[in-house]
Parts: structure tokens; sequence; C-alpha cells
């Protein structure tokens, strides 16, 4: 019963990466991560065809052995994250109490992504 529902999770999730990967703010590699990690428990051939994908395969590879995220990848999902909370805030104009909860939930995950290794093999 398992393995179903994590074969139609990584579906899920490749097809919220791939959208993520076209439309801004989106992201593109937490939905990647989450379906080879699916794929993993669940088809095989798929999780190859993620980690040997010409353009994300890097990316999985460094996180799925060393937990790592490029610099770049760092800069654009804290530069997302900014974006984001900004939008929030002018276009929901939320209290007090609210802009701050949300602003240290944001940079709770900043926060993680920075603390990440930036490279594959030792700093």
């Amino acid at each position: 019963m398992k393995r179903p529902l994590y074969f139609v999770c990584g579906l899920i999730f490749t097809g919220l990466g791939i959208v993520g990967a076209f439309v801004p703010l989106m992201p593109t590699t937490v939905f990647l991560i989450l379906a080879a990690g699916c794929f993993t428990h669940s088809s095989p051939k798929l999780e190859a065809w993620l980690l040997n994908h010409a353009r994300f395969g890097p990316t999985l590879r460094a996180w799925r052995e060393n937990g790592a995220i490029p610099r770049k990848a760092k800069a654009m999902a804290c530069a997302g994250m900014a974006g984001g909370y900004g939008l929030f805030y002018a276009l929901a104009r939320p209290g007090l109490v609210l802009a701050l909860g949300v602003g240290a939930a944001i940079a709770a995950c900043a926060a993680f992504v920075v603390s990440r290794p930036s490279a594959a093999g030792p700093q």
C-alpha cells in the first residue's frame, strides 16, 4: 500500500518541481528532492532519471550525498524568500504580530538554507 502512495507523491512533487522551474517564487529543487525520496521507495527507474537529469541531477546528488546547496541556489532561495515576504507584506498588510511571525518563519528557513554546505566536497 505504501509503494503506490510514494509513487503518486513522487509524481506530484515532480510536477510541482517542473512548474517551479517556470514560475517565479515557486521552488523547484525542494520538490524534486522530495520526489527523489518518494521514488527511492517506489520507482528506482524514476529516481535514477531524476538523479541523472542533466539540469537537476547534480544539485539533487549534492543534496543527497552531503546536504549541500550550491551558492547560486542559496542566493536565489534567499532572494525568493525575501521577495515573497515583500509581496506578502505589501499585499496582505498584516498586523505587527503576523508580520513578525511570518518574518521569523522565513528567516528560520533562510538560516537553514545558508547553513548548508556550499560544495559537494569538504570546504
